[in-house]
Parts: structure tokens; C-alpha cells; sequence
């Protein structure tokens, strides 16, 4: 690695002024200091993190926190492709990423004790238990603190539009003749959070449509059981009037609706429609197609990462604010056109 006293030995300056270009300080003239930065960037240098944590009082790291509801974390196929997009955004900022737990070792700490003891500018939470005990005294902290899919009070949050979402997938059904939709949603309905707002938006959604929902149409899924999905999928098929489609709550779960259908030798869609939610790659891979709502992994991860950064940096500059991604149909070939 390159010492700063072998780029002030090829300058030919003293360290000290080597010091000061790089730190843009105002006692050398521009000329020199580009000059001396030219010089480092073509030898590679590199300034020690920890001198730079010190000098600036910033790590230059961001801590991230992942949990979900019903505790699977990085098992979920969908959070660790944002995970992926986070991770390339803050870099290009000149950050990197800390994961946030409270083992250390044989040591076991609070979140906030080991944000602190990593010495993260700010945090990241995604798919936490907010309202946990240690979740709240983190939000509650001076930290820095962006919120993933959950709005907080006083905090910026980065969530997606399920709402809207929800209302172009049911809207996008009806214009293919539908008019018997069921919907097996997430679990956790009872909490301010996602399913609520999806399931919120469906009821919504088929009012406007002039369309009634009958109480056997909705039923209580979990986002990462297939086979549950494949169980209430089996039940909304033997109801005396069936339905002539069935949402789900994410891609994963209508795998296990497609089970349950090609158990029973029906063809999708003539004999039965169906529609996921998320827009993983394996819903390309499906025959047919899945039909599916699908989320801008990308720019979801890039819009945590810029205002994390902004609250990092430009601290009493920055309200809070609540950031909706948007989505868009993916039409696939799972849901067929009622004559």
C-alpha cells in the first residue's frame, strides 16, 4: 500500500502539504493541491480509515439492521437483491455497510450499544420488529435513521407503493374480464404495515370497481409458505362458487397455488387464473409466465442509500420524508381473458 510520505516524496513536498491538499485546506494554492492529487490517485494512495475516522469524525459506514416479521431475514429471496442495490449505492457514495446484531462474540449487546460500538454514522432498518423494546430505543436515538417499508414518526422511510400497486394488479384483472377475485394475503394484518396496506387497497380497489367481496375470498397466507398457499388455494377451488382468479401475496406463495392446480390437472389460465406480487426472476421462469406485479429493486436501494447519505451529511438540512417506489404489471400469461 502506498504511504503518504511516498506521495510526498514524488511530489517532492513534506508530508504535511501533502496533508493539506487532500484535506482541501486553504493555506496551498489549487494548483498544488491538484498537482499532489493527480500524483496520489495515479500511485493508488489511499487514506488509513481509521485516521480519516478521526480526523473527519465520521466512519464512513453504515449500519444495517435486517429482521422481517415473521423472522426469516436473508433467507427471503426478495430483500437480499435490495440488499445487493444498497450495497453498490453507498459505495458509490463512499460509504459501506455494517450489519447491526447483538452477538458479538461471547459479548451480547443492545442494537444501540453495538451502533455505537462500531461507531456507524447511521442505520438502516429493514423488516424489523418496530415495535420491539431495543428497535424503538435505536429510532428513538440521534442516530441517523432511514426505515424500510415501515413509516415511523419523525423518521424517513423508503417504501414501497403496495397500495398502488395492489389497486393496478386488481385493476389490470378486471380489465381481462375477471370479476370473481379472490386474494390470499401476508400475515400480519393487524399491524400498520404492509399487508394491511395491501389488503386495505384490494377491498378498496374492487368498491371502486363496483365489485363485492365475498368474506370466503380472503384468506390469511404467509409470505414465505408455499404450501399453506397451496392448502387455501385448495379451499378457494372447492368453495361452491369458485373464483375465476387468485392473487397472492408474492411470487414464492403462488408457486404453491400452481401446485395445488396442476395437482388437480387444470390449465392456467384456461381453467383458472392466478397473480404473485414482487417480480422475482423465477416468476419468468414459470409456464405460463407469471403474471405479477414487479418492484424496482434498484431504485429502491438507491433512494435508501442517497437519503441516508443527505441525513448523514446534511443533517439539519434534511426533514423527514416518506419516499414511495413504484412498480408496474408484469402481464405474463397466468391470468386469461373472460369472454
Amino acid at each position: 500500500m502506498v504511504s503518504i510520505k511516498e506521495v510526498a516524496r514524488r511530489c517532492g513536498v513534506s508530508v504535511a502539504t501533502v496533508s493539506k491538499a487532500l484535506n482541501d485546506k486553504s493555506d496551498i494554492g489549487e494548483e498544488t493541491k491538484r498537482r499532489i492529487r493527480k500524483i496520489a490517485d495515479e500511485m493508488g494512495y489511499l487514506p488509513n480509515a481509521t485516521a480519516r475516522a478521526l480526523r473527519l469524525k465520521r466512519s464512513y459506514s453504515i449500519g444495517v439492521l435486517i429482521g422481517n416479521e415473521e423472522g426469516t431475514g436473508l433467507t427471503d429471496e426478495f430483500f437480499p437483491k435490495v440488499l445487493n442495490s444498497l450495497k453498490k449505492a453507498v459505495e458509490k457514495r463512499g460509504y459501506e455497510i455494517t450489519f447491526i446484531n447483538k452477538e458479538i462474540g461471547n459479548h451480547t449487546m443492545t442494537y444501540l450499544e453495538h451502533c455505537r460500538y462500531r461507531g456507524v454514522d447511521g442505520v438502516v432498518l429493514a423488516y424489523v420488529k418496530y415495535w420491539e423494546p431495543e428497535i424503538m430505543e435505536l429510532l428513538e436515538n440521534d442516530f441517523p435513521v432511514v426505515t424500510v417499508d415501515y413509516v415511523f414518526d419523525k423518521k424517513t422511510s423508503v417504501c414501497y407503493d403496495y397500495a398502488q400497486g395492489i389497486k393496478d394488479l386488481v385493476k389490470y384483472i378486471y380489465e381481462k374480464g375477471h370479476r370473481k377475485i379472490a386474494y390470499i394475503h401476508g400475515e400480519n394484518v393487524k399491524y400498520v404495515g404492509t399487508t394491511k396496506e395491501r389488503v386495505e387497497s384490494f377491498y378498496n380497489t374492487m368498491a371502486e370497481l363496483g365489485l363485492k367481496v365475498p368474506e370466503e375470498y380472503v384468506k390469511a397466507g404467509e409470505y414465505l409458505n408455499f404450501r399453506k398457499a397451496g392448502r387455501l388455494t385448495a379451499q378457494l377451488m372447492d368453495l361452491p362458487d369458485p373464483p375465476t382468479c387468485i392473487m397472492y401475496p408474492n411470487d414464492f406463495s403462488a408457486l404453491g397455488g400452481m401446485g395445488e392446480i396442476l395437482k388437480r390437472k387444470l390449465v392456467i389460465p384456461n381453467d383458472i387464473s392466478i397473480a404473485g406480487y414482487d417480480g422475482i426472476p423465477v416468476s419468468k421462469a414459470m409456464t405460463p409466465e407469471l403474471t405479477t406485479l414487479e418492484q424496482d429493486l434498484d431504485k429502491m436501494g438507491d433512494a435508501i442509500a442517497q437519503n441516508i447519505v443527505e441525513l448523514i451529511e446534511n443533517p439539519a438540512n434534511t426533514e423527514p420524508k416518506r419516499i414511495l417506489i413504484q412498480g408496474r404489471v408484469l402481464q405474463g400469461g397466468s391470468v386469461g381473458k373472460l369472454i
